[in-house]
């Protein structure tokens, strides 16, 4: 029932400095400000190809001053779409998940899921903007990723025979991708068991347990966005030694968000449709 990752929700100190970040590396627009009155929180919305990141500011006592507080500024929640709200609603019942619906959309705790808070809402079309193309991937680290899997594809609607198992020996873990609708899109979560207390997700695992570990957008121009990192003098570290699949964002540039960036379909070699990807991408 999910069909896309719509957006990222992002808890910050500073809404405008936050969106300032995002434009000037990812030539993200500003499409809205409201009040989130679940999330005791102001939002600013920034589009990024046609996706959007919340920027969450407290505006008093709640979940989002309670996560800068405890974890500081980064990934709050993933945000998905499903063209039905109601069908959502009722997978959910029977997958015995609570939930809330405040402000037009579903909210699920972290509690319910598996570390990964969660707002769904209605698709609508976007216009898009900036640099990227949207984003396609959030990280979802968990005790078991097998359980996981068969948690969210009752929960969520999905269709299990469509995921793709993943393990990477580099990064320490395994895991599947929960792909909603391929070939036609990646869209996906990304559920991760690591395997290597050592490595850097493992050793995140170990502080934080279950959660939201990073996300992945995809673009056509790798390249002007490293730029734009170099002339801002912020980290980041290229996918392979050639750059030749795009980049991982160091979460000291953008707010606490760890970001990768992979180029056009660059993400079908791992992700069950090697033969989506392009031969000879263009470097990043």
């Amino acid at each position: 029932m999910l069909d896309r990752l719509d957006r990222m929700l992002v808890a910050v100190r500073d809404r405008a400095a936050a969106a300032d970040t995002f434009s000037a590396i990812l030539a993200a627009e500003k499409v809205h400000e409201d009040e989130q009155p679940h999330f005791v929180a102001t939002r600013t919305v920034m589009r990024a190809g046609d996706s959007d990141f919340d920027l969450l500011e407290p505006a008093g006592d709640g979940a989002v001053s309670e996560h800068l507080e405890s974890r500081g500024e980064g990934l709050f929640a993933a945000g998905f779409s499903t063209p039905d709200l109601d069908d959502i609603a009722a997978s959910l019942d029977a997958a015995g998940v609570s939930y809330a619906r405040a402000d037009g959309d579903v909210h699920i705790a972290p509690g319910e899921t598996r570390g990964m808070r969660t707002v769904i809402r209605k698709t609508e079309a976007k216009q898009s903007a900036g640099l990227i193309s949207f984003a396609y991937e959030v990280t979802n680290i968990v005790d078991d990723h097998k359980e996981a899997a068969a948690f969210y594809a009752k929960a969520f609607g999905l269709d299990a025979t469509r995921f793709s198992p993943i393990e990477s020996d580099m990064w320490g873990y395994n895991g599947t991708l929960t792909l909603f609708n391929p070939p036609e899109r990646l869209d996906r979560i990304e559920i991760t068991q690591t395997t290597d207390d050592a490595r850097s997700m493992g050793r995140y695992y170990v502080r934080r347990g279950q959660s939201i570990y990073m996300c992945f957008v995809e673009t056509p121009d790798a390249a002007a966005i490293r730029a734009r990192l170099d002339a801002r003098e912020n980290r980041y570290q290229l996918l392979e030694s050639s750059g030749a699949n795009g980049l991982y964002i160091h979460p000291s540039a953008l707010h606490g968000i760890l970001m990768g960036v992979s180029l056009t379909n660059v993400a079908w070699r791992w992700s069950g449709r090697p033969e989506l990807a392009p031969r000879h991408p263009t470097p990043a």
